[in-house]
Formats: structure tokens, sequence, C-alpha cells
């Protein structure tokens, strides 16, 4: 097993019964140095072996893990990896400014699509998102961010990858069997095996021609490039991978975006200019609720008639990602005024994706409103999948038909029945539910002073 500080063999670790779960899951697998394992401080993994549930979820992520690598094993034996990419590329961020960059392949003959486009991936399992991340394999290349245009034919095959428009036939030559890494930790979200390239050979690559227009224009701002592709119709996760590739923007100053912080920055640009639209539109008039429930995640959004104004708010029950080894439920808020935010959020990526997904609805209605979004991740939401689970979530619930109230009290008592969490725990850890119960308003005087004429 690789510990967080010195590397060991699997088999000499106090972590061995892994050997004897590898043994029952699927006999007679030969895995040599092709996979790692790596606990996390304070991890109950050792205790449990996967039995007793320690941690309070609900299944075992590390053997839900575990499993899917296991099936991947007998198809990625070999430093050559022969499949279909979906396509798919990736950017780390360990090391930046010198990243690793490179295409995810899965040894497949298919077509591969739906394994990296989350927004096809609302209503599956677990078992089959996890399963579509482990066959993508990862080949690495290390690049610096600022000077990727002269890194060779490989960087630009992978910027070809992130331009196509649909999956692309792939030879992904290694230097060594790929490598699969179980973490035994809740915050790493599930991936394929990887290793470093020594060829990459695209097939014929069809471009979605939007986005080429886009690469092809040196004197587009990046921000510009994201917003009039994604009013043309581009999905989300398309714009956010040839974001993180320097496919955008003004020449001198394309550069490699990693993954994760492309995922985010495109979600920022998008919903900022949507925002500026909700802003131009009257008020809704009446009190909203809407509502979505996946992977063990229960989302209630509420919408007040009222002037923008957003609030992101997530309840981790013990044993759940952000609350491992916590003895009570831990609750994150971050908010926004009219005039927005000038600070990262620090419940992180999910507060974009979100208001990303209740910014198309207003937009979409020609209205405004004071937006909540409330979000308890259960005990069943054993790992996590991206932030991509929060968008779609929210997607959801803004295409069911919401609940109408008059009242802001009578729609959050109708919230309070939907969630275990008791309504005053919210009410404390927000900003905006705070300020409307508790906080008159000039039209309040407005209203007193009428009745006692």
């Amino acid at each position: 097993m690789h510990l967080q500080s010195k590397a060991k063999p699997l088999e000499s670790s106090s972590d061995n019964w892994l050997v004897e779960v590898i043994k029952q899951v699927k006999d007679g697998v030969t895995i040599d140095n092709q996979f790692a394992a790596r606990p996390s401080q304070n991890s109950f993994c050792v205790l449990c072996k996967g039995t007793r549930n320690l941690c309070g979820k609900t299944r075992c992520p590390l053997l839900v893990k575990l499993n899917c690598f296991l099936r991947s094993v007998p198809l990625i034996s070999s430093e050559d990896i022969t499949g279909v990419s979906p396509p798919s590329v990736f950017v780390g961020r360990i090391g930046h400014p010198y990243v690793y960059v490179g295409p995810l392949v899965p040894p497949v003959q298919e077509d591969t699509s739906v394994y990296d486009l989350p927004e096809q991936w609302f209503g599956k399992s677990i078992d089959e998102i996890v399963g579509f991340r482990s066959l993508l394999v990862r080949g690495k290349y290390r690049v610096h961010v600022q000077k990727f245009a002269q890194a060779g034919k490989i960087m630009d095959k992978t910027v070809e990858l992130a331009l196509a428009d649909d999956s692309v036939d792939m030879e992904l030559g290694l230097t060594k069997k790929p490598r699969g890494s179980l973490f035994l930790s809740d915050d790493v979200q599930p991936f394929g095996p990887s290793a470093p390239i020594r060829y990459l050979y695209v097939g014929n690559t069809r471009f979605d021609h939007r986005v080429e227009k886009a690469y092809y224009d040196t004197d587009l701002k990046s921000t510009q490039a994201v917003i009039d592709l994604y009013n043309r119709g581009v999905l989300v996760t398309k714009i956010q991978k040839a974001f993180s590739v320097g496919a955008f923007g003004l020449e001198k100053k394309r550069r490699l975006v990693p993954t994760r912080w492309s995922i985010t920055a495109v979600d920022d640009i998008i919903s900022k200019s949507l925002i500026e639209q909700v802003k131009t539109f009257p008020e809704i008039s009446e009190y909203r609720v809407y509502e979505s429930n996946y992977l063990d995640n229960v989302f209630e959004i509420l919408m007040i008639p009222a002037a923008w104004s957003y609030e992101s708010m997530e309840a981790w029950y013990p044993g759940t990602t952000w609350n491992p080894n916590g003895p009570s439920v831990a609750i994150y808020s971050d908010w926004e005024g009219y005039n927005g935010r000038t600070t990262y959020a620090q419940i992180g990526g999910c507060y974009y994706s979100a208001r990303l997904a209740v910014c198309e609805q207003l937009v979409k209605e020609r209205r405004q409103a004071t937006v909540i979004v409330l979000r308890e991740a259960r005990p069943g939401y054993i790992m996590p999948v991206g932030v991509w689970q929060v968008r779609e979530n929210v997607r959801n619930a803004m295409r069911q038909k919401p609940c109408l109230f008059k009242t802001l009290q009578d729609s959050l008592k109708f919230v309070s029945r939907r969630f275990e969490i008791p309504l005053a725990n919210w009410v404390i850890q927000s900003k905006l539910l705070r300020q409307l119960l508790f906080q008159r308003r000039l039209t309040d005087f407005f209203s007193i002073k009428s009745e006692v004429a």
C-alpha cells in the first residue's frame, strides 16, 4: 500500500486485508504493481475492513471502487491501450505550473460518449458512474501551463481531442502498465488508472464547428467565448473541456487550466452572464419550492418574490464526505447579494453549479427572484462524484412543477417536513433567511402606515 509519506508493498502493509478482499471479489486476478491504496488520516478503513460500517455510510465506498477496478484489470494489462475516447481529456493541478495533461481512453470499442458526459448521468447509480470513471485510462504528459503550445505532438493531439464533437478512435502507448489508485479518503472523486504517455495516435476527428471557430479566433476573450458557446447550445461539459486545454482567449494569454478549476470557472462565467439578464426581469409573484432527490442528496430550492440574491447551503450527516468524523450534522453556506460577490465561495464549486441551474430557469421564465438552495447529503451518498451532480440535481428540480405558497412561513413549513434536520438549524446558518425573517424592510413600514390611515 502507498502511505501518504512512504510507499510500501500492498502485501506488507497493515491493510493487507485488501489482498484477501481482492481474492474474494475476483479469484485469480493478477494485479502486479497496478494497484495502490492510500489511507487518509484517522481512517476507519483498517478497523472496519468494509464490513462494520464504522464510517456511517450505508455502503462501503472502498469496496464499490475496488469492484469496478478489478473488472477493468483484464482490459488494462498492457502498455498499449486501444479504444474509443468519449472524447475526454484531463489536466491535473499537482505541481502547478508544471502539470500532467493527457487523454482519457477506455479500452472499449464502441460509442463511449456517455463515459464522460455528466448531462446524461442523472438517474444512474453510483456503481454505474464509478464504472464509467474506472475504465477511463489516463495518459500523463508533463507540460508548463503557459508553454503548452510548444509542448509537441502529444499536447497538440490532446487539444484536438478536447475540441472533438463525438467519440474518437485512439491508440495510447504508455511507458508502463496503467496503475489504479484506490484512495481511502472521502474527498477524492473516482477515477481510472494512469501512466506516462509514450506515444499517442488520434483517429479521424470531427470538430464541433462552434468550438472550433472560438479556438481559431485569437482575438476573442475567453469569457466571451464561453458565453457565446453556451448561448449557441454547446453543452457545459464540452465547454469546460475546451477551456481546460487553453482553447479560448487572446493568443498570448492562453494557458492550461486544471480540470477541477475549469469546471468551476465555466459555471461561474455562464451564471454571471445569466444573472445580468435575470436582473432585468420582473420579480416572481409567489413563494416557490422546487425539489429533487438523487444519490441520497435531497434538494429543496426556495424562490422568493424579491430582487436577485442567492444562497447555497449544504448539510452533511456524520460519516458523509465533508463530515467524516463529526458527532452531528454540519451545515455550510455561502451567499451573495444583488451586486454579486468578489471572493471564491467557501463551499466550493457546488455553489456555482447550483447557481447556474437556477439562473437557467429564471431566464427561461424571464423572471427575477431571491433563491436559496438547501441540500441534505445523507449517508447513502457514499462518495463524491463531482459538482455535476449538484448542477443536474438542481436542473432536475427546475424541470418539476413547483409547490406554490403565499407566505415565506408556509413555504418554510413545507421544506421542514421534507428535511430530517430541524428548520431552526437552517435558519441559524442562513444569511438570507435571517434577513427575510427578522429584518424589517422599508415596504413593511409603508404597509403599516397604510393600515393606520
